[in-house]
């Protein structure tokens, strides 16, 4: 049975590349059309699906495929939200010039 293992690898990682490039948008591919990435994977049973696996195709990052963030991640980060913040300040500096806060009003 272990005799059988590297045919049984080989014929997995053909499947696995072919039903890749399959599903792939046209739009990812690189270098050649898809039709012909279908072909070397079928025609070059070792070399063509390594082939694909490293070449055929732009990869995500790991992470849910953004490669970078075009939102803040945080409030502390943005700097509109800072500015509001500056702003709520200043103004609550001027409207609270008349009150007393410190002191216990009883």
């Amino acid at each position: 049975m272990l005799r059988y293992l590297p045919f049984l690898l080989i014929i997995a990682l053909t499947i696995y590349a072919f039903i890749d490039c399959l599903n792939t948008p046209e739009e990812e591919v690189k270098h050649l059309p898809k039709v012909v990435w279908v072909l070397i994977i079928l025609l070059f049973s070792i070399v063509g699906p390594v082939v694909w696996l490293f070449a055929g195709r732009t990869r995500t990052t790991a992470g849910g495929g953004r490669a970078r963030r075009t939102e803040w991640v945080a409030p502390d980060d943005n700097p509109e939200f800072l500015r509001s913040l500056g702003e709520e300040r200043e103004k609550d500096k001027d409207g609270d010039k008349g009150t007393d806060k410190g002191t216990d009003k009883d």
